[in-house]
């Protein structure tokens, strides 16, 4: 058998994998309805990574040449061990990583904020999809606004920066995102819009639901004025410039316009299954490794593995009603 390496992670197409998407929890404390059933089936508790091995596969990516992490679930804050993960991780800032962030819905944000700063985050990526409280809470059929919004202002308080995540969703918030983009930039904060992916089952039909962002960004134009932005954050997002706000607003179209050749990530779910892309089934048992008689050496081999599978892109589509989802997972379960 080949010797595990120790090089940086190089795919097969010589694209330089530098981040790591680590779910904590497949559980959330919301039900949005493009990401999951009402009565979602949550993974027994057993099935889940602990700390130390979550800790220790972070440490295993670092090691590899990854400089950034970004914390996800499901909810990452509903994990009652989540911040001795963060500043366990934090330690690492400096020393070979670069950036630790997070991904959050905001309910627990307020409440948690001081100590994810003292840990080392420096920014936060909320998801919030509409300023509206009755359509938020038929969106994500919670009541929660004020608690999100509570959050986002404590962040903001506490200096961290705040970029919101919109996915956009017809019959929706589609005429509302304009509004969205001008309260975002006023309050300091980027944002970014997302089209609906189509993963996991849910109630209702996905194409329902799907807004192109070429569409949007149609719209949004009569408004404002948009200028190409050469920014990169390292993630799948291109960026523009909206004169009238002087903020940056992002886009991420996994069906419209595919980003794939840079791409620069792996996701890892909560039990430890790395997905070597998004909307793949391509996949590599980490927990596996990690529970071997060697971890270290089988976590190695699985990441080399990981590398000479990822393939070149995704084949995401919703062009009719009635289809199926492109893979049978949630993206609660894959981690956003």
């Amino acid at each position: 058998m080949n010797q595990p390496s120790r090089q940086p992670l190089v795919d097969q197409f010589q694209r330089r994998i530098s981040y790591l998407r680590l779910s904590v929890i497949d559980r959330c404390d919301l039900r949005c309805t493009y990401c999951m059933p009402e009565r979602q089936t949550f993974l027994p508790k057993s099935e889940v990574l602990s700390l130390e091995e979550l800790h220790k596969l972070a440490l295993g990516f670092i090691g590899r040449g990854v400089r950034k992490i970004r914390l996800t679930g499901g909810e990452p804050l509903v994990r009652r061990d989540m911040i001795e993960l963060v500043r366990a991780l934090g330690r690492k800032l400096g020393d070979g990583l670069d950036e630790l962030t997070i991904t959050t819905n905001g309910t627990r944000l307020a409440e948690f904020v001081d100590d994810l700063r003292e840990a080392g985050i420096r920014r936060v990526n909320v998801s919030l999809d509409t300023l509206n409280r009755e359509k938020f809470a038929r969106i994500a059929r919670r009541d929660q606004l004020p608690q999100v919004l509570e959050g986002i202002a404590a962040a903001r308080e506490a200096g961290l920066a705040v970029k919101i995540n919109t996915v956009a969703l017809k019959g929706e918030n589609e005429g509302e995102i304009g509004d969205l983009v001008a309260w975002a930039h006023g309050a300091g904060h980027e944002i970014t819009l997302i089209e609906v992916m189509p993963l996991g089952e849910v109630e209702g039909d996905r194409y329902d639901h799907y807004l192109p962002l070429t569409q949007v960004r149609s719209g949004l134009e009569q408004r404002f004025t948009l200028t190409e932005d050469t920014h990169r954050s390292g993630g799948p997002a291109r960026y523009w410039h909206v004169e009238e706000t002087g903020g940056r607003l992002g886009l991420i179209t996994p069906l419209t316009s595919n980003f794939c050749d840079g791409c620069n990530r792996v996701r890892v779910t909560a039990t430890g299954q790395l997905f070597a892309c998004l909307g793949g089934r391509e996949q590599v048992d980490l927990r596996a490794a990690l529970r071997s008689e060697e971890p270290e050496s089988a976590l190695e081999a699985a990441l080399d593995e990981a590398m000479r599978i990822k393939p070149a892109r995704h084949h995401f589509e919703i062009n009719r009603p009635g289809a199926e989802p492109a893979l049978p997972r949630h993206m609660s379960m894959t981690g956003g």
